[in-house]
């Protein structure tokens, strides 16, 4: 190659560095999400002390994660040290989308929660085929009830990326975080996590956040309370877990805030952390990733961490190294719930066999006491 087409080869990358840096942007923290109500009743369901709710949390995946699905930035390998990468960035096909997503709305309709919250979903996006997945659960859902709240919140966004560049992720123009309640829900806010502000990496990470929505609760003496359901989806790959650390710090001290003001609090989600010790319980033909531990040690007074009462048989989340085979991949817990002492809750991991998504939801049952 001569020097001419060197000098090219800079220009081009440079040119494309530039672009990015100039469409290059972050949600601004503490900016108010909207409310959706659904209504066919204009009288509003308040959550009660005392009364039993069923609720879930479930990582969708952006509806690419079938058995045949690898993702491009995962690597593991297996205990006789041959290593493994995935492969994809983007789904298969859009049938592959549409199918897997309805598979994710399926799996939450049979448990038919008052409250869930979706991670990964949709709105926009080349890697989707630019199906609208929070329409398609919408719709789903306010079909079956007769009256729903719903927030979304943008936590991806990006200019069209050339990486990895045999399968390129394309643009994003809307991907993010959903929450649906059968109950009210008066106020959500968008709140922005600290992350990897590195020149490179700031482009392909996403822009990390949680939603505190806002659920009146009637506890039969007319005080005004109220239950601070969040909906986070934390960092995956930053090294060593250290803007993790950060985000798990800044949403505990949040949820101890609104705790000691007296509020029941409820957090939901992909929290990219192993929640309980789950790096021996599974069975497996692989080494376990990488483990970002959740440090139940720095948990303030007053929450607690809700480990699912099957947890040693059921897992959230699989490698995706690979394609998917029960028992080759190694498998681990990183969704579940946090909540306050106020709280009463049994959870418990829903075995959907990754069907949809690279997760299975996590099932909670509650009251607020």
């Amino acid at each position: 190659m001569g020097l001419s087409g060197l000098f090219l080869i800079i220009l081009i990358f440079g040119s494309y560095l530039a672009y990015l840096q100039v469409n290059y942007n972050r949600i601004q923290d503490n900016t108010p999400v909207h409310v959706y109500h659904e209504v066919t009743d204009n009288v509003p369901k308040y959550l009660e002390v005392g009364k039993e709710y069923g609720v879930l949390t479930f990582n969708i995946g952006f509806g690419a994660y079938d058995h045949n699905f690898s993702f491009f930035m995962d690597k593991g390998s297996y205990k006789n040290g041959t290593n493994t990468v995935g492969i994809f960035s983007k789904a298969e096909s859009i049938n592959a989308t549409l199918d897997n997503t309805k598979s994710c709305i399926d799996t939450v309709m049979k448990m038919n929660p008052d409250i869930v919250n979706f991670q990964e979903v949709d709105v926009e996006a080349d890697r989707s085929y630019n199906v609208n997945q929070r329409n398609m659960i919408v719709d789903s859902i306010k079909n079956k009830y007769d009256d729903i709240y719903w927030t979304h919140a943008t936590n991806f966004h990006t200019s069209y990326l050339f990486y990895p560049p045999t399968n390129p992720i394309g643009s994003i123009k809307d991907s993010g975080i959903l929450t649906l309640s059968k109950y009210c829900i008066n106020d959500s806010v968008r709140r922005s996590l600290p992350l990897d502000e590195n020149f490179v990496d700031k482009f392909f990470d996403l822009d990390r956040c949680f939603t505190i929505n806002r659920l009146p609760v009637n506890d039969g003496e007319n005080n005004l309370k109220e239950l601070i359901w969040i909906n986070i989806h934390a960092s995956a790959y930053d090294e060593g877990g250290t803007i993790r650390k950060k985000q798990t710090e800044m949403l505990l001290d949040i949820m101890s805030k609104e705790y000691r003001e007296g509020n029941y609090v409820i957090a939901g989600g992909d929290f990219n952390q192993e929640l309980g010790d789950s790096s021996n319980k599974f069975l497996s033909e692989m080494n376990q990733g990488k483990l970002c531990p959740f440090d139940e040690s720095k948990m303030p007074m007053g929450l607690k961490v809700m480990i699912s009462n099957n947890s040693n048989e059921i897992a959230s989340n699989r490698d995706a190294s690979i394609p998917y085979t029960h028992g080759v991949n190694y498998i681990r817990i990183i969704d579940g719930f946090i909540a306050s002492d106020n709280v009463k809750g049994l959870s418990k991991n829903v075995d959907a066999d990754f069907v949809g998504s690279d997760h299975n939801p996590i099932f909670m049952k509650f009251e607020l006491v």
